[in-house]
């Protein structure tokens, strides 16, 4: 009798760790057809395109920048002040530099910033926003009250006050410093998110295998919130492009190094539109609006893919309506 109890308990348990195991195996597929969904739109999304395609200019300007920059951008010896020539296509600044070289030598920084700036955002959002939802109880009202802190204080005087204390510090320390003021909105999206998914059938499947909490949120939740992750990502890319060129303009960021940020600030410190130098101002602050303009119509790309309501409404074809109401007027005629 004993006998037959253990053995139907044995059974059940290994139904439960069966289905379990076909369950983990159904949710792996569908969340790779879902990313493979979302790519397949986004590459016929004509926004999502012509970002792509600036973006990918800058990041070919960055990669073989000594290729492309004529000049050393760091070299004095050009002649202060002179106008746009063969010679030097954006003039040179009234220190005697190559604008052109200085602009292709500024993408790198402003691009490794702004990928850096996002990618550290995005996951310090996506695991405390993923992780205070699914753990729930003190830990979701102690992320929850953090989260909230960093929501209600201005960010643009933090970012000012905290680079003014660290003033000088390299690329690593900017990243660090504008992350911190950016992520916190990212952690309450994906918060809510992740509330909507606490009960999910494949969620339990992973507690039936006894998956570990930062197993489940990592490699169960995340992939399902491919879209939010992207979301965030390119929102925080544009606000670190923004911020670390605004920094850097004021005199609080890294002012030495060539980039966009540094150029604006010796060309207003020398007044270049009032020296007849006015590229070494504008040039880089059209780059600025470049690279943020990417980010942003990839951005918006994702959201009309992610989110139905926000598509444009089609086109109708007016022709096959006109030839289909034709066709039914000669049928009821006949």
């Amino acid at each position: 009798m004993s006998t037959d109890v253990n053995h139907t308990g044995d059974t059940g348990n290994t139904d439960t760790a069966v289905e379990a195991a076909a369950g983990a195996q159904d949710d792996d597929t569908r969340h790779r057809s879902a990313i493979g969904q979302l790519l397949g739109s986004i590459a016929h999304n004509p926004k999502a395109l012509t970002g792509a395609a600036i973006l990918g200019l800058f990041v070919v300007v960055a990669v073989f920048a000594p290729l492309i920059a004529p000049y050393d951008p760091h070299a004095t010896d050009y002649g202060r002040g002179v106008g746009p020539s063969g010679a030097h296509w954006l003039g040179t600044t009234t220190y005697g530099q190559d604008v052109f070289s200085q602009l292709v030598y500024g993408t790198r920084q402003s691009l490794l910033i702004a990928f850096l700036v996002g990618g550290v955002a995005t996951v310090v959002s996506a695991l405390i926003g993923v992780g205070a939802a699914y753990v729930g109880n003190l830990v979701d009202h102690g992320l929850s009250l953090l989260t909230d802190i960093f929501l209600v204080i201005p960010g643009l005087p933090l970012l000012i006050v905290i680079s003014s204390y660290i003033r000088g510090g390299g690329i690593m320390v900017m990243v660090g410093v504008i992350a911190v003021t950016s992520w916190a909105y990212g952690a309450r999206q994906f918060r809510a998110q992740a509330l909507s998914l606490r009960n999910r059938e494949f969620l339990d499947a992973a507690r039936v295998r006894g998956e570990r909490t930062s197993y489940t949120v990592v490699f169960e939740i995340l992939p399902t919130m491919s879209g939010l992750l992207v979301a965030n990502f390119l929102g925080a890319a544009v606000y670190g492009v923004l911020a670390v060129a605004g920094l850097q303009f004021i005199g609080l960021g890294d002012i030495t190094s060539i980039s966009w940020g540094s150029m604006m600030h010796w060309a207003e410190n020398n007044e270049a539109l009032q020296a007849g130098t006015p590229l070494w101002d504008l040039a880089p602050g059209l780059c600025i609006a470049l690279l943020g303009a990417s980010f942003s119509l990839i951005n918006y790309a994702f959201d009309e893919v992610s989110n139905p309501a926000l598509r444009p409404p089609r086109r109708r074809r007016v022709r096959g309506d006109r030839k289909e109401v034709a066709g039914a007027t000669t049928v009821q005629q006949a």
